[in-house]
């Protein structure tokens, strides 16, 4: 303290103003400092809760009183130019809201049952016997528990009781016909309930254990190892399948790409805690989509090289850094980015943030671009468009769209670069801001092609049914089984793009697969040519 004193009583007047200043600069950013540090974790703590406890649906009504970032008439001047020749006219109308059940499937089938009076009451009090006017119909659905019959394949023997076969030497002495060829061999599962099984798991996501349980209430003896080990057998048999989905999902103009997490025990030269990942892949043509899944042990970039090695064309996903280490130098691949991981960030900001307000103009912005694509390609599929060939359909949508979302992209950027370093970045906002930044140039790639869409949520939608199996089954107990189970995901949800019942589609499958025996065969059995005639 002396020596401090000291120094203070030799310094001049100017010295110690210069110096007082400093100490006050010091003192305001390290309160700068420690109030943004406050801020942090106060964000954190209330993300934590927000993730743990309140809804997940990312649904935001906007203030009614709050006035317009843009006005209708501002993008009806821009579809103006080379699209004058096509007429937009948006006539307001009121569905009103049916009452009652729904109708039952004309298509199921019926048993009629008849309630009629006794036939002491059909005579009137005249002595006339009444006459028939009419009937009053009402349906209800009879469920009938599963049922399961076993099929019996007998084959006659036959054998010459004369020369026991000593004048034939040729043909064998005992004669049966051959066993018919089976996707299981020497296993008691037929097509039918082979397929029944896997939708039961990979669909509607009842694990082995549990369906052991059904089966037995039934009086049937098929334990979960049976069904696991069929599983794996299915898949060995059906794999020439599987190779030309993964040649498929890289012949379409857009690849859609997303990840999840996963638990596989028996890694090599790995901990079973330690997580792995399903990557998806949703690609294809547009007339013969494929939803193709990956399991992989890393989140590396590496797997992105290696899934989508020959593709060109454009792939969409989220902001993971991935997907940019894995592109950089690939001039095959236009990456595009996602308009609704953007609108995420601000949506947390909303409920979590003090800046509420600014990150509600954020959403407001991103809730005009989706307008807009809605009203595009709701007008888009009208009858009165077909003077126009596909290709010619899709060059002016894509002009149109262009056209409508270059204002209201203009004025979303500038909003963002100028609110940009008003608050920190390490804030909720402020990383909503810069994320929305950062990623601009890949946000706006959907404006170069007609079949791209401002977001990625068509992966996210397809990977959904396997973080909803995964919280059942919980994890795979081997890498083969993480494979196969790929395997049944990918045929399933790819019937499910091209509108096949995927139960139907696996039977199918399984009982053409074991007399396949050329290439040609194989790609008759894909999704799109199975019910080919």
């Amino acid at each position: 303290m002396q020596t401090a004193a000291l120094q203070l009583e030799t310094l001049d007047t100017l010295s110690l103003i210069k110096y007082i200043k400093e100490l006050e600069e010091r003192f305001n950013r390290q309160i700068w400092e420690l109030t943004n540090e406050n801020l942090l974790l106060k964000e954190e703590c209330a993300i934590a809760k927000y993730k743990q406890y309140a809804r997940s649906s990312e649904q935001f009504k906007l203030d009614p009183n709050q006035k317009l970032l843009f006005d209708e008439e501002s993008v009806n001047k821009n579809t103006k130019g080379p699209v004058d020749d096509i007429e937009y006219k948006e006539v307001k109308s009121y569905k009103r809201r049916k009452c009652g059940r729904k109708p039952i499937d004309p298509n199921l089938p019926r048993e009629d049952v008849i309630i009629d009076i006794d036939e002491s009451e059909k005579t009137c009090g005249c002595g006339t016997k009444l006459t028939k006017i009419g009937e009053e119909t009402s349906e209800k659905i009879e469920y009938e528990p599963q049922k399961i019959k076993v099929k019996r394949f007998i084959r006659p023997k036959y054998a010459c009781r004369h020369c026991e076969g000593t004048e034939d030497e040729e043909k064998q002495t005992v004669r049966i016909a051959a066993v018919p060829p089976s996707i299981i061999p020497k296993g008691i599962a037929t097509p039918s309930l082979a397929s029944h099984i896997i939708i039961n798991k990979f669909e509607d996501h009842l694990p082995y254990n549990r369906q052991e349980k059904v089966f037995k209430r039934i009086k049937i003896a098929i334990s979960r190892q049976d069904m696991s080990n069929w599983q794996q057998y299915i898949y060995a048999k059906i794999k020439p399948v599987f190779d030309l989905l993964k040649k498929a999902v890289k012949k379409g103009p857009v690849t859609k790409m997303d990840e999840t997490t996963t638990q596989v025990m028996g890694e090599k030269d790995r901990k079973d805690t330690q997580l792995s990942y399903m990557w998806l892949v949703r690609g294809g043509l547009p007339e013969e989509p494929v939803a193709l899944y990956e399991y992989r042990e890393t989140r590396s970039a590496y797997n992105v090289k290696e899934i989508l090695e020959g593709y060109k064309g454009f792939l969409q996903t989220d902001g993971y850094e991935a997907y940019d280490s894995a592109l950089k130098g690939n001039k095959d691949i236009i990456h595009a980015g996602c308009f609704a991981h953007a609108r995420r960030h601000f949506i947390e900001a909303i409920e979590i943030s003090s800046q509420a307000e600014a990150a509600k103009t954020g959403v407001q912005f991103i809730k005009k671009l989706y307008e807009i694509e809605s009203k595009l390609r709701e007008r888009y599929k009208k009858e009165k468009y077909e003077k126009y060939s596909d290709e010619e359909k899709r060059k002016i949508f894509l002009r149109v769209r262009q056209l409508c979302v270059y204002d209201p992209l203009k004025k979303f950027k500038e909003w963002l670069l100028k609110v940009k370093d008003e608050y920190p970045p390490s804030l909720k906002f402020g990383k909503a801001v810069n994320y929305s930044l950062s990623q601009w140039d890949k946000l706006v790639v959907y404006l170069q092609s007609p079949y791209l869409t401002p977001d990625n949520n068509e992966s996210e939608r397809l990977i959904r049914p396997f973080v909803l199996g995964r919280g059942n089954w919980l994890f795979s107990k081997s890498p083969g089984g993480a494979e196969s189970s790929c395997g049944m995901y990918t045929l399933i949800q790819t019937a499910k793009l091209n509108g096949l019942n995927p139960q139907e589609y696996l039977q199918a499958l399984f009982e053409k697969a074991p007399e396949v025996s050329s290439p040609e065969g194989w790609e008759k059995l894909l999704p799109w040519n199975i019910f080919k005639n």
